[in-house]
């Protein structure tokens, strides 16, 4: 195996990966000087990842490039019990079936973004080794090392102690601690990286490695990304921005980066793709109508990243489509069909926005026809009491009876009429 490339640290750190770290010149000289097996967790507790998961693959993704190896962790068995950082409740207990199937998910995305053939990466899951575990043993070896004290100093612990801390939330900063334990035997891992509300969990796991094994182990972590706008991040109009298209079609998804502030253009081109920061120095400076531009790069390299090359440019002509006025490649928007008889005697705009999931309520929907934003196959509604009826219907550029609804200036959703 090839020597790893000199200034892995130095990547992560200019490209805006680094937040929080136990010892940056260690890890630098660490990084720099043999090839690293590191981890990141990754709790199934959804059916899909999401944008908030980019950070992490981004920077799995740029340490594998230069020479390291990453494990992916699934958290099978953390996830049965929940993680109580960054959560103001706790987290419903999903069913072991739900799990698992949420599992596989993630494997099928994260691939999108690690090379795990011929010893490049691993995948593993911490059911294989938590779910077996004998309590009184596991008590005995790995519990005695904690310091209740200590654990409740730590931020997450102190917030969740206001509204309430299950003894069931309480254990899983010992299980986290304790896969960073199990992969350092194992695979000899030396690094856990995370985000920001991790930093608690991952330093009592390199404790853990120096009570039980002497060893030196690092933590790392990610910033909590924000847009300038004060907006979530990865927040759409019908929730969270998942990975899986069929929760949020690839037009959706590029839709989304061609949407975000100019001011954060150069902040995602560093995060969210491999571009080089020379050319993203370039694209950054680009300003007014030309800051298009940029964001159609972005758009078009992270679309291209999550959902494959193809994807990406029917999602790029879906979108010309609506802008241009062509039709070619309408097939690619967000679209739902319907039964004629759904508009026979006429159904409230209102309601028609909200079953799309361009608002997300009645009232969403009725403030922004007071607000003009609300048009329907071009023409602006402006009375919140409209019924749409088969009157509105019109001819699509493919011969489909359709409604193109739109909500502002860029958000789109057809409806095929039959």
């Amino acid at each position: 195996m090839s020597s790893p490339a000199s200034g892995a640290f130095q990547t992560l750190k200019s490209r805006g990966f680094v937040s929080q770290c136990s010892d940056e010149a260690a890890l630098a000289r660490l990084l720099d000087g043999e090839r690293v097996t590191f981890y990141v967790g990754f709790d199934p507790t959804a059916p899909s990842l999401h944008v908030g998961n980019l950070l992490q693959l981004f920077s799995m993704s740029h340490l594998q490039r230069a020479g390291h190896r990453p494990i992916a962790l699934i958290g099978g068995g953390t996830c049965r019990i929940g993680d109580p950082s960054g959560k103001t409740e706790a987290r419903p207990i999903l069913p072991v079936e739900t799990i698992n199937a949420n599992g596989e998910r993630f494997r099928a995305q994260i691939g999108r973004f690690l090379d795990f053939g011929a010893g490049r990466g691993l995948m593993e899951n911490n059911a294989d080794w938590l779910a077996g575990l004998n309590y009184i043993d596991f008590l005995r070896e790995i519990g005695r090392h904690f310091s209740v004290n200590r654990m409740l100093s730590f931020e997450t612990y102190k917030m969740r102690l206001e509204t309430g801390l299950s003894f069931i939330e309480f254990n899983y900063q010992i299980l986290q601690s304790y896969d960073y334990l199990v992969l350092y035997r194992r695979h000899g891992c030396r690094l856990q990286m995370g985000g920001d509300d991790q930093w608690g969990n991952i330093v009592a796991g390199m404790d853990l490695i120096r009570r039980v094994e002497g060893g030196e182990a690092f933590a790392l972590t990610t910033p909590l990304v924000t847009r300038s706008d004060g907006q979530k991040m990865g927040k759409s109009e019908k929730g969270a921005l998942y990975l899986d298209p069929a929760l949020v079609s690839p037009y959706e998804f590029y839709q989304y980066w061609l949407n975000i502030p100019d001011a954060d253009v150069g902040k995602f081109l560093r995060l969210f793709t491999y571009l080089e920061l020379k050319e993203i120095a370039e694209l950054e400076g680009l300003k007014d109508r030309e800051a298009n531009r940029a964001k159609q790069r972005l758009a078009l390299e992270l679309t291209a990243i999550v959902h494959g090359a193809a994807e990406a440019a029917g999602a790029r002509e879906a979108s010309r489509a609506v802008f241009e006025g062509k039709g070619a490649a309408l097939a690619a928007m967000p679209t739902a069909t319907w039964a004629a008889a759904e508009l026979a005697g006429g159904k409230p705009v209102t309601a028609i926005f909200v079953d799309a999931g361009l608002v997300s309520s009645s009232s969403e929907a009725r403030r922004l026809i007071k607000q003009g934003g609300a048009t329907v196959n071009d023409r602006k509604i402006e009375s919140v009491e409209y019924l749409v009826t088969p009157r509105d219907l019109r001819v699509g550029a493919d011969g489909a009876q359709e409604l193109m609804l739109r909500a502002g200036k860029k958000h789109f959703f057809r409806i095929l009429v039959e």
